[in-house]
């Protein structure tokens, strides 16, 4: 088990005082068997009139902050502390009927993960199809397991990781085109690879740890980080971080769930202004390891 430290600031700065809409933010972590909260603070400058939380759709936590007075800089940090143990669900029994591709979901659990298996970007010319197919063996059994690891790892491996930006996420078709993209991107891509195939799937953001930063060849780190489960029947939703070649959840903190990026967006909201007014934003993701018992500086 490990204790995770996670500090996330990010500001926007205008070049006069705007007055600020509603902001939703997504940093706190899902509460599960593999990782538990112990610490949670977010801090917002201005002091806004209200907070409250609400769960989304998938069960998200979701902060909704009301800021009273116009400024220049608006500043959202966060900090939280959480126990991870890491999982590789693959090594677990995953049911013998599904143990081989193709196999068939539960009548009772097919039901509610049906929109996690619709395709939701167009294929017209069946490139996805193609590339998603050579991952399965012809003629021969193929493992369900070493499928999605090697689907996975072929993207960490053949593709190029780029930081972007720019909101929002490319295509899987202009990700497989240009092989390159962030981490969204791959993500992305494996999901509706493996929605090709049948399988469900759905995207994950949060954090990842890299052990240094300093030479390391972690990609993700300093900022949020993105990446996608699978679902597995007797092993549940698996964890598949294809920026990374990472399978099982070690070093990634888990946020939020959602069938498209577009539903797990970190931080939202809205200014009043001129667009001109817009200077910039900057963002910071500091993910830390604690001794057991010790508490950092605050």
């Amino acid at each position: 088990m490990t204790i995770f430290s996670v500090r996330h600031s990010t500001v926007y700065r205008y070049l006069r005082p705007v007055a600020f809409g509603e902001h939703r933010l997504m940093f706190r972590p899902r509460d599960s068997f593999d990782q538990r909260l112990l610490e949670a603070a977010l801090v917002v400058d201005p002091t806004p009139r209200q907070i409250r939380w609400i769960h989304d759709v998938f069960g998200n936590c979701v902060a909704i902050v009301q800021i009273a007075e116009p400024a220049t800089e608006l500043r959202f940090q966060s900090h939280i502390r959480l126990e991870h143990t890491p999982q590789v669900p693959l090594d677990l029994q995953i049911d013998e009927e599904a143990l081989t591709y193709p196999f068939s979901y539960d009548g009772d659990e097919i039901i509610d993960l049906e929109r996690t298996i619709t395709r939701h970007h167009s294929d017209p010319d069946g490139d996805l199809d193609r590339w998603a197919r050579q991952f399965v063996r012809v003629g021969h059994p193929t493992e369900t397991g070493h499928l999605l690891m090697t689907m996975c790892y072929a993207i960490h491996e053949s593709f190029v990781y780029e930081r972007r930006l720019a909101r929002g996420t490319q295509t899987p078709l202009d990700t497989l085109q240009f092989r390159r993209g962030t981490c969204r991107d791959f993500a992305v891509l494996m999901m509706e690879a493996a929605r090709s195939l049948g399988l469900a799937a759905r995207f994950v953001t949060g954090y990842i740890y890299v052990p240094s930063r300093d030479g390391s060849i972690t990609s993700g780190g300093g900022s949020t980080h993105a990446w996608c489960q699978i679902y597995l029947p007797g092993a549940g939703w698996v964890e598949f971080d294809p920026t990374n070649g990472i399978v099982g959840n070690r070093d990634l903190i888990r946020v939020a769930v959602a069938r498209d990026p577009r539903q797990a967006i970190p931080l939202t909201g809205s200014y009043d202004g001129r667009p001109s007014d817009y200077e910039g934003m900057s963002v910071q993701v500091n993910v830390t390891t604690e001794t057991a018992g010790t508490f950092p500086n605050r």
